[in-house]
């Protein structure tokens, strides 16, 4: 975290009339006293009128900073909002960013590289941030669902896999006003500053919640499991108990986590079925085992996570060779639980003898993971790898995420009804 002036100096380069904007109050100065007899200057004090001396001779103008400096200046303007924590200063330094980014040319722009900062921070094309709608509006009411997600700075994502769970809730559930919440504050401050879009976490939703006077609150996360987003946003309703004549909370995606790999349920299966079913679909089969004919493995990449809840990826491969899914895997960036590491799942696939591969996230968003870890063009990523293992005549990508899938849409507005009744 940088220190609070460091911070004020940063903020100061993009020059006054921003923080005008941004609401500072500029201080009066005091009134110049008036010179006393002994303050006042004497005759001999009174200059004469001579050619300026050698030093006093003025200058030429100081140079205009280099091109890195301007660059280096928007970097480290960026890595102040690279944080997970809200602070009274953060608006103002997303605004502060964006101004600075925008006043640099195109070369300058090529040069912004920070602690987390590029050029693709504001520069790269995620689509059209005026499809989605942040849902922060007031007028409540007394019901509410308040769907918190981890979010996204993919606008394209966010609108397709965010918003189409929060628009199937709503349409489901009329009575209740749907409201949202990330828990990435990361993300939140992202999006302010690139798209000025203004998304709630936690807990300024909730603190819009009780000044708008709900008296109903049913909280429906769209994580996949009982991980450790899960466990921060429970940490963070139980400082609001009290406040609402009620809090009920809805399951994530997957249910319950159960205490081993042979643990299925009903929701693991609708999801399996959902995502499989798709990317068949997408891969221009009628099922997946039309596409284990033609030698074709599906490969699902999650997060996964050291959170005792990672036996989920193992349960969800057991639900796959259950429903006989022989040539669907799962795997995970993080490589927790060790089996779905993605070097282990390249060579379990070259061993089950298929020689064409389709990746696709098995994760709500397809955010940053889908589009990097999973299909970007950087040597470890997952596309990169398993064509580098030289074991595939062809490896495919799908971008696409759970939340835009209709089955699993639905899946959450049951998991909601359930605690409403």
């Amino acid at each position: 975290m940088k220190n609070r002036n460091k911070l004020l100096c940063a903020l100061a380069l993009t020059g006054s009339m921003v923080l005008a904007g941004c609401g500072t109050e500029t201080q009066p100065t005091a009134p110049a006293a008036e010179p006393t007899e002994a303050a006042a200057p004497t005759e001999e004090a009174v200059p004469t009128e001579a050619e300026p001396t050698e030093a006093e001779a003025p200058t030429e103008a100081v140079e205009e900073k280099t091109d890195q400096e301007a660059a280096d200046e928007v970097a480290e303007l960026i890595d102040a909002i690279y944080v997970q924590e809200w602070t009274d200063y953060t608006d103002r330094q997303c605004m502060a960013a964006k101004v600075a980014w925008d006043n640099l040319t195109d070369a300058q722009k090529e040069l912004v590289e920070g602690e987390e900062a590029d050029p693709d921070y504001f520069g790269r094309d995620t689509g059209d941030a005026s499809k989605d709608d942040p849902r922060n509006a007031d007028e409540i009411g007394e019901k509410e669902i308040l769907v918190v997600s981890f979010g996204t700075s993919f606008n394209d994502s966010r609108a397709n896999d965010i918003k189409g769970i929060e628009d199937a809730l709503q349409e489901a559930y009329p009575e209740y006003s749907v409201r949202r919440a990330f828990t990435a504050q990361i993300i939140i401050n992202h999006v302010q500053a690139r798209d000025d879009e203004h998304i709630d976490n936690v807990k300024q939703a909730l603190d819009r919640a009780v000044e708008n006077g709900v008296k109903e609150l049913v909280v429906q996360p769209t994580h996949l499991m009982h991980g450790a987003e899960y466990d921060e946003m429970m940490e963070a309703l139980e400082e609001y108990e009290g406040s609402f004549d009620s809090i009920k909370v809805a399951e994530p995606l997957l249910g319950e986590v159960g205490t081993d790999a042979t643990v299925i349920n009903d929701d693991k299966k609708a999801v399996a079925e959902a995502v499989v079913a798709a990317a068949a679909k997408d891969a221009g089969y009628d099922d997946v085992a039309a596409a284990a004919e033609d030698s074709v493995a599906i490969v699902l990449m999650g997060h996964g996570t050291s959170h005792n809840a990672k036996v989920s990826y193992s349960q969800m491969q057991t639900q796959m060779n259950e429903l006989g899914y022989k040539n669907v895997f799962i795997g995970t960036v993080e490589g927790e639980p060790e089996e779905t590491a993605c070097e282990n799942v390249i060579d379990a696939v070259a061993a089950a003898g298929y020689k064409n591969v389709v990746l696709r996230p098995l994760m709500v968003v397809a955010g940053d993971h889908a589009h990097n870890d999973m299909a970007g063009e950087e040597e470890d990523s997952w596309v990169s790898m398993f064509n580098a293992s030289g074991n595939f005549d062809k490896v495919d990508t799908q971008i696409s995420g759970l939340g835009r899938i209709e089955a699993v849409q639905q899946l959450y507005v049951a998991h909601t009804g359930d605690v409403i009744k």
